[in-house]
């Protein structure tokens, strides 16, 4: 017990509040409903493994960083409660049972599976030489719902897919932005490529409102393409003002809430976006 709540730390299994909600909404937008127990178990494996993977490639490729940056150091793998062959084990593992989903749900799926692997493994690495990482961990994190909209129909045709897919990208990017402005001074000293190293705090807390625009924008086209009913207007309403409140708790001069924005209130954008989409589709 004690070595899996260290993976579970490893790999911040609590995130995947983040990105599962959206994987579920475009799982219940394709399905226009309840797609059933099977596709909703492979899709729900299919998520975790994914994030699994990710994670775990995450905590290997930055493990040196993380040793010297006081905010990280303590993580299980710089500090020596885990070793990286353990994580290298743990990501073949997740890569695995992410194949065998990709298989039990569609070709279209599997086919796609090499390019999203990609992302899940390289976007760490991208902020090495590219202050745009925040929106690639964006476009990966996007993937969630486009790969269970795909997972249901077999199809990317529908516009929706692709407007999920955007809009959780720039809705990830936002609160990587605000995250990132804890780092600002280390990401400069260790001369990695964050937006806010290179451009400062004040400007990338800038983009993140931009990007959290574009999310509600976007999350409008989608409810839009599909003519969801009003409860879905009235949770984007909602989900609209926590995006204010999130980007409003954070100043460039103080960060002491980025925890607060960062957890709390997008865990309850996700699950109230998801919830909201579902009661309109049954009007």
């Amino acid at each position: 017990m004690s070595r899996l709540r260290v993976l579970l730390e490893l790999v911040k299994f609590e995130h995947t509040i983040f990105a599962l909600p959206f994987a579920y909404l475009g799982m219940t937008l394709a399905a226009d409903g309840w797609p059933g127990w099977p596709r909703f178990a492979w899709i729900t494996v299919a998520m975790i493994a994914a994030r699994t993977f990710a994670f775990a490639v995450n905590r290997l490729a930055d493990r040196f960083y993380d040793s010297r940056n006081p905010r990280t150091r303590n993580r299980p793998l710089p500090s020596g409660t885990i070793s990286p062959r353990a994580v290298r084990v743990l990501a073949v593992a997740a890569l695995g049972i992410l194949v065998l989903a990709a298989w039990q749900l569609n070709r279209l799926v599997l086919a796609l599976l090499p390019g999203a692997v990609l992302f899940l493994a390289g976007y760490s690495y991208t902020k090495r030489f590219t202050w745009a990482s925040h929106w690639v961990l964006g476009f990966t994190d996007g993937m969630a719902p486009a790969g269970a909209w795909a997972a249901v129909t077999g199809s990317l045709a529908h516009p929706a897919p692709w407007l999920l897919w955007f809009a959780v990208m720039v809705w990830i990017a936002g609160f990587d932005l605000i995250y990132a402005c804890q780092d600002t001074e280390f990401d400069r000293t260790a001369g990695l490529y964050s937006l806010p190293a290179r451009f400062g705090n004040a400007v990338a807390l800038r983009w993140a409102r931009v990007c959290h625009f574009l999310t509600v924008i976007a999350l409008a086209a989608t409810g839009l393409s599909l003519a969801l009913g009003w409860p879905f207007w009235v949770g984007l309403a909602v989900a609209a003002a926590l995006l204010w409140w999130e980007n409003s708790l954070v100043r460039p001069d103080d960060l002491s809430r980025v925890n607060l924005a960062f957890f709390n209130v997008n865990g309850y954008i996700s699950v109230l976006v998801l919830l909201a989409a579902w009661a309109g589709q049954r009007i």
